[in-house]
Order: structure tokens, then C-alpha cells, then sequence
């Protein structure tokens, strides 16, 4: 007699974890979905540090808001993910802009808290230098402070992009997730197929925004390169 596990083994239809068929029938939902994250990604990536650059220059030049800034932010990026959305979508809706919010303030602690400390690591001599040579406290900032904190500020954009990537998939909660709706559809429907996919694809767009990242810091910044060398 066949035990009934069996059975029932070989009558339920294949269900492998990697499958190119899943990939080439569903090709269309797979490249918007993540082109939408990859979008996000960057979106609340690039918002982020636009709000973060002038906030982290501010409590540099005044030491006495570093404080109170970087800990609302801390504050702010202890809230879950999930709870978050809960707490936008009253007043922002069920989509996009919602989940943009929340990437957004994620965000904004790694970049700030690493603009703050990549400026305050500037070596006092090269300030003293500028200093000597008439720079004001603006041109200071912008000319020699900045530039001498960019590889720490490429440090938390790398940072804060891997961690977006991984924060988008949360964002299926309000309807709008990237690839993370495949994997709510695959872990719905028990589709192996579509949750591994979505999942490497993910992970993949988290290793290249990271490589690119990494070889536009060194780009940037080759003076960091040089003294590393040294």
C-alpha cells in the first residue's frame, strides 16, 4: 500500500525554489517590479541626503543642535517599518508617497549622523591652514571641510542605499513594495518559485548599487585613495 504522503507528493504539481520558467513567463512583472524599487531606492536615497547635507553642516558649525538633531533622527528610525507606514497613511494615503516617507527618514539618520562625524574628523591642521589663508567660516565648509569628509559621507550613502533596498520590500504593508509584493504574492500563494526570485533580484540590486557606489566614492575622492597608499 502507497503511504498517503506519498500519494500525495506525486500528485501535487513541481514547485522548485530556483525556476528559469517562473522568470521568462513573468518577465514584465519582474522588471516593474524592480524598476519600481530600484526607483524608490533612489528617491528616498537621493531626498535624504539633500535634507541631511544641510542639517549635518548646521550642527557642525552650531555643536550645540548636533545633539538635538541627530537624536530626533534616532528617535525617529527606532519607530518600525511597519508602524510608520500605519502612521502616515491617515494623512498621506495608500501608495507611493507613504512609503517614500518612510525611506526618507530612515535614511536621513545614517547620512546625517555620518556627515556630522565625517566632518568633525577633518584633521585640525588643514583647518588652521585654510584659516591662516583668510577662509571665511562658509568657504571653510564648502571648500575644505566637505570635500575632506566625503569618503565618511559616500560611507553612509552606501549604508543607507543597502539598507533602502532592504526597507522597500516592507512597503507591500501600504500597497506599494517593489519586489516585496512578489514575495507577499509568493509566501500568499506558496509559489517557491516567485519568492526566491524576488529575493535574489533584491539582493542583486542591493550588491551593484553598493559596487557602484563604492567605485563612484573612490572616483570622487581619490586624495582618500592616495593617503590610504601612503
Amino acid at each position: 500500500m502507497i503511504p498517503v504522503r506519498a500519494l500525495r507528493a506525486a500528485t501535487e504539481p513541481a514547485n522548485p525554489w530556483l525556476s528559469w520558467d517562473y522568470v521568462t513567463r513573468n518577465q514584465d512583472d519582474l522588471v516593474r517590479a524592480l524598476s519600481q524599487h530600484t526607483t524608490l531606492t533612489f528617491q528616498a536615497v537621493a531626498i535624504a541626503l539633500v535634507l541631511a547635507l544641510p542639517l549635518g553642516a548646521l550642527a557642525h558649525v552650531r555643536p550645540r543642535l548636533a545633539g538635538p538633531l541627530v537624536g530626533t533622527a534616532g528617535v525617529l528610525y527606532t519607530v518600525p517599518s511597519v508602524a510608520l507606514f500605519a502612521i502616515l497613511a491617515p494623512w498621506t494615503g495608500i501608495g507611493r508617497t507613504t512609503v517614500l516617507i518612510g525611506l526618507v527618514t530612515y535614511a536621513l539618520l545614517v547620512l546625517l549622523r555620518n556627515i556630522v562625524v565625517g566632518l568633525a574628523g577633518v584633521d585640525p591642521a588643514v583647518r588652521d591652514a585654510a584659516r591662516g589663508l583668510g577662509y571665511g567660516r562658509m568657504r571653510l565648509l564648502l571648500t575644505v571641510e566637505l570635500p575632506n569628509a566625503l569618503p565618511a559621507i559616500v560611507a553612509g550613502v552606501r549604508l543607507a542605499t543597502v539598507t533602502t533596498v532592504a526597507l522597500v520590500t516592507v512597503g507591500v504593508v501600504v500597497g506599494y513594495g517593489g519586489l516585496g509584493q512578489l514575495m507577499f504574492r509568493g509566501f500568499r500563494s506558496r509559489y517557491h518559485a516567485e519568492i526566491m526570485t524576488a529575493t535574489l533580484l533584491c539582493l542583486a540590486l542591493a550588491l551593484v548599487c553598493d559596487l557602484v557606489l563604492y567605485a563612484a566614492g573612490r572616483a570622487i575622492a581619490p586624495w582618500s585613495r592616495a593617503g590610504r597608499t601612503a
